[in-house]
């Protein structure tokens, strides 16, 4: 008899241990003091959404890397912005380029992931960013990309960085360009939770109906609404239904009042994309907890 209650007190224990573990794993990691986000990885200096511009904004020691999330045909979520792989800075896998009309013929949902890596998106040159490193470069799936980047930090014995991964669903657009909004939410979260990153992610989107998914479905995880129209601030919480963890307009509706608003709510604020060394420096006098940039040697230059 002491022998059965002793493995029914041992069997409890492991039960609760690993209850203990899971619980751990899904608990938020603290964000910085200060967030300093190199956008799209360090889209002014390197190819876009590629490992090597998230190696890049690392180097330069950001304390998070953004990027940008579609899904292939087959299902596979990859690290890249356009619906359509862009023909701005991409080539074909014969290495010609292509007219912005061609590219329509590149939809990525249309293309399994094999295509998809074929295309060359960092040999040409890009005239929106001439600072931008010329290399061969492909567009990663997010798996490789979380890979990539953990091996590194440990490599390299750096601190963990925290991974903000835009959904890029738009109302309109289902089973055309992208899965329903919580499909593509959902494919997202179970990348990164088969990677153990989860308590450094944040999931951010303009796309109400991917966050409210993800609020719904995984409350565990860091919500960040993107804006870029001119609701107030009262307006596009009541629309998402739920308090955010992160409110990230474009810079240009940043005001001390809306930074207040926010902070009143425990909603932090990070804006996106400032560019220049005076636009940080005026958006951390409004009282912002982060800024997103293409260019994260600013940061450096900034001293944050």
């Amino acid at each position: 008899m002491k022998k059965l209650l002793s493995i029914a007190f041992a069997s409890l224990a492991l039960l609760a241990s690993c209850k203990n573990s899971e619980s751990l794993s899904q608990q938020k990691a603290p964000l910085p003091a200060f967030d300093a986000e190199g956008h799209r990885g360090a889209r002014g200096l390197m190819p876009e959404n590629s490992i090597p511009a998230m190696i890049k904004a690392i180097d330069l020691g950001v304390t998070t890397i953004e990027m940008d999330c579609h899904i292939t045909r087959d299902g596979k979520v990859i690290v890249t912005h356009d619906p359509h792989i862009s023909h701005l800075y991409a080539r074909t896998p014969e290495g010609s380029d292509f007219t912005r009309e061609e590219s329509q013929q590149y939809r990525v949902y249309q293309m399994d992931y094999e295509q998809v890596r074929r295309f060359d998106i960092g040999s040409k040159p890009f005239d929106l960013f001439p600072r931008q490193q010329k290399m061969k470069a492909h567009i990663p799936l997010l798996t490789d990309l979380i890979d990539s980047v953990q091996t590194y930090l440990k490599a390299n014995n750096l601190p963990q960085v925290f991974y903000n991964i835009e959904v890029k669903s738009k109302e309109g657009k289902e089973n055309e360009y992208h899965p329903e909004p919580a499909r593509f939410t959902q494919l997202v979260v179970e990348a990164v939770e088969q990677k153990g990153i989860t308590p450094y992610v944040i999931i951010q989107s303009f796309d109400k109906r991917a966050l409210q998914a993800l609020h719904q479905n995984y409350p565990h995880i860091r919500a960040s609404l993107l804006v870029s129209n001119e609701d107030s601030f009262e307006e596009n919480i009541k629309q998402l239904g739920f308090t955010p963890d992160i409110y990230s307009p474009h810079q240009k509706l940043v005001t001390e009042e809306l930074v207040k608003k926010c902070h009143e709510q425990n909603i932090k604020v990070v804006p996106w994309s400032v560019n220049t060394a005076e636009g940080i420096a005026q958006l951390k006098a409004l009282g912002v907890d982060g800024i997103i940039s293409d260019y994260p040697d600013l940061f450096t230059e900034q001293q944050l």
